[in-house]
């Protein structure tokens, strides 16, 4: 296995464990139902967004899934990430809130730029 895959699949699979946790934690915490009534969000986007970070996390770990779900998968991913961090910020909440979906963003890219290295290698040694 070479370096870029131990990157990608490193990445990717924090990314998918943080989803994952995430995505669970939408629907069991109380907790979260507060944090997005706090932000001004209907508790119907907590479900939907909970269904899509499952959807997605699973998407981008199974290697069977077609390159153009995963590019959804990761667009949807980012602009999440973006967007919660506009949320807290405008919502007045502490730094670290705002910058935690920045530092995934970070992860989801390296994520997507090594999935899209692993692709090309693999075309290339064909």
């Amino acid at each position: 296995m070479n370096l870029f895959r131990i990157i990608y699949w490193v990445s990717t699979a924090i990314l998918s464990f943080l989803m994952l946790f995430s995505a669970v934690s939408y629907f069991v915490n109380p907790e979260i139902a507060v944090g997005f009534k706090h932000l001004g969000f209907p508790d119907y986007f907590r479900v939907e967004l909970g269904i899509a970070k499952l959807i997605g996390s699973i998407v981008i770990l199974i290697p069977l899934f077609p390159h153009q779900f995963k590019e959804w998968a990761y667009a949807g991913f980012g602009i999440t990430f973006i967007s919660a961090a506009i949320a807290h910020s405008q919502s007045g909440d502490p730094l670290s809130m705002v910058i935690a979906p920045i530092v995934i963003f970070g992860i989801l890219t390296v994520s997507y730029v090594f999935y899209h290295k692993t692709k090309s290698v693999s075309v290339l040694s064909t």
